[in-house]
């Protein structure tokens, strides 16, 4: 059995652990990188960002040339449309970014392990690979082991038509309907991708609203377009039985007694973290709920020289958050530069119409008794909008009504997720309404957006009551 210390030892290569050793090798550090799978990348890459918006990317190109045909030019879905046809693209983005991430691990000289780690103590990890066990020892060691999707109980998930979040990317054949199970960013999300790309779609959940986390208005305009984009939604329903024969339909029976006979189930119950059989409880980490590992502000466990980052420690659970988090723990282990996570993080939805929000929601501001105003630009009024053809687009800015401070960005819309940046960066350095009056922003631009929703709060606070906490 060979032997090896490292400064750093990671264990997990999805966005987090590959960002912690990145970072360490940057700064001269000799890093250890465990991963289980055959491949880097970990969820992020190889299971759930990066090809689930691939496949969505693929299914807007589908929607807008239902939506937005050109004159005298025929963009009519062709009758051959098959799922590979449509996914061909999936499998190359992936193999594209996970070369990527290779090749920086590789230049830094990061030492990549394939095979299962598991505590011995708290600064030893042994590792069964395909060539036998391999025993690395950590100064620092930063568990990033990711997450799974839950899989309930009632569902036959060995059945080639019950799939969870991972596996229905796995999927060869386009479902001719689907029941999604769960209305959570996840299941909004592939009930929005694959009703575009023309398949019925139900999307089932016990709450009554969608995506309550947003500010309402947000999560209500997201709601119309998935509607109009044919999505059923069951609400305040709960899946008492899933029958899935060999062969025929699957039949889903809701709590209402409803039944809802599809071609296929997709179940997206939430994650839990993939911290079984690690055996954190030998090198003095206990575990939280759904075997999440509690730290601190640095990502720091209850053992001092032992970190963890991404799915593991819980929500958000962002592939972006994670990268951030495991900087902050190696800068932190190593005391190499002064950073911190930002007192806010900003929140991507990609259903369709996508989301992208940061800061305060209305009804935050409400409850906390702050005094408001808000400021609306309609995509449909604004030049690069109407090119685009995205008349039910909205950036929506809440302004504090005495301070004029900028609260909130809020933008439902196509590229609503890039388009949120601009606010985050103006929110970030205490921004006013003024740094958006005084900017110049190209035309014909979405940017331009934030120039007239200032405006049309300024209007607001002039010409008519300011909105007021009730």
């Amino acid at each position: 059995m060979s032997l090896a210390t490292f400064d750093l030892l990671v264990i997990g290569a999805g966005p987090a652990g590959s960002s912690a050793a990145l970072t360490a090798a940057a700064f001269g550090k000799r890093v250890a990188l465990v991963e289980l799978e055959q491949h880097v990348g970990g969820a992020g890459i190889n299971t759930g960002t990066i090809p689930s918006k691939t496949l969505r990317e693929n299914a807007l190109v589908v929607a807008g040339a239902r939506a937005r045909a050109l004159a005298c030019i025929d963009m009519r879905v062709k009758p051959q449309l098959t799922l590979a046809a449509v996914t061909g693209q999936v499998a190359a983005v992936e193999q594209g970014i996970r070369h990527e991430w290779d090749a920086r691990l590789r230049q830094r000289g990061v030492a990549v392990h394939h095979g299962r780690a598991r505590f011995t103590d708290a600064h030893t990890v042994e590792v069964t690979t395909a060539a036998g066990p391999v025993t690395l020892v950590g100064n620092v060691i930063v568990v990033a082991t990711g997450s799974s999707p839950v899989r309930p109980e009632g569902f036959d998930f060995a059945h080639r038509r019950v799939h969870d979040s991972n596996e229905i990317l796995e999927i060869t054949e386009l479902p001719v309907s689907l029941a999604v199970v769960g209305a959570g960013v996840i299941g909004a999300e592939y009930a929005g991708t694959f009703a575009a790309l023309g398949v019925e779609v139900h999307l089932i959940d016990g709450r009554d609203t969608l995506l309550p986390f947003l500010d309402a208005e947000i999560s209500k305009a997201i709601y119309k377009g998935m509607v109009q984009a044919g999505v059923k939604f069951h609400w305040q329903e709960r899946v008492v039985s899933c029958t899935s024969p060999a062969e025929g339909l699957v039949t889903v029976e809701l709590s209402s007694g409803l039944r809802l006979a599809v071609s296929d189930v997709l179940v997206a119950a939430g994650r839990s973290s993939n911290t079984e059989g690690l055996g954190l409880d030998k090198a003095g980490v206990a575990l939280g709920k759904r075997g999440l590992v509690p730290v601190n502000e640095f990502f720091q466990t209850v053992v001092p020289h032992i970190y963890a980052a991404g799915d593991v420690v819980g929500p958000p659970a962002l592939a972006a958050t994670g990268m951030e988090q495991a900087r902050v723990a190696v800068c932190h282990a190593f005391d190499l530069i002064k950073k911190d996570i930002a007192p806010q993080l900003p929140t991507g939805i990609y259903t369709i119409p996508e989301a992208g929000t940061f800061g305060a929601s209305e009804e935050e501001l409400i409850k906390a008794g702050t005094p408001y105003v808000v400021g609306r630009a309609a995509y449909r009024h604004n030049a690069r909008g109407r090119i685009i053809g995205d008349r039910q687009g909205l950036l929506k800015l809440i302004f504090h009504r005495d301070d004029r401070r900028l609260l909130g960005v809020h933008v439902v819309g196509e590229q609503a997720t890039e388009l949120v940046h601009i606010g985050m960066m103006a929110m970030l350095s205490g921004a006013t309404e003024e740094i958006f009056s005084r900017a110049c922003f190209n035309y014909p631009t979405l940017g331009d957006l934030y120039k007239y929703a200032t405006y049309d709060a300024e209007m607001s606070r002039r010409v008519a009551k300011p909105a007021t906490p009730a």
